[in-house]
């Protein structure tokens, strides 16, 4: 297993990676990537899409994934204008690894709860 030794990175590689991170462990990144992976979408498409996420969340996680490039939003000048938000080449790669994380958890989710219920056993 590969591990990254943060004591060799740079404060800006750092921060890098806390944004991805930040991403990956989100409420609403994974699904937005997901759903962005079929089609593009408009953003009243997504928020339907998306139940129980308010505009105001919509709006603020489609900007952070816009500013680290997984996302792309394209405006088309018709009236009223059209926005369109796509997947990234760069948001399809981190899409793939989210995807192999929750494999991995659905893969391992009976040795998660058998952990779950020694902990809670022992802690009662």
């Amino acid at each position: 297993m590969e591990v990254i030794d943060l004591d060799r990175l740079s404060p800006a590689e750092c921060e890098n990676i806390k944004r991805m991170m930040a991403h990956v462990g989100s409420k609403w990144a994974p699904m937005i990537l997901s759903t962005l992976s079929t089609s593009p979408h408009r953003f009243g498409e997504l928020k339907r899409a998306l139940p129980g996420i308010s505009q105001r969340i919509l709006t603020l996680t489609l900007r952070d994934m816009e500013r680290d490039g997984l996302i792309a939003r394209v405006v088309t000048p018709t009236m009223p204008p059209r926005v369109d938000y796509s997947i990234t080449d760069l948001g399809s790669e981190l899409a793939g690894t989210i995807a192999t994380l929750g494999r991995w958890s659905m893969a391992h989710a009976k040795r998660i709860e058998a952990a779950h219920a020694e902990f809670d056993g022992r802690s009662g």
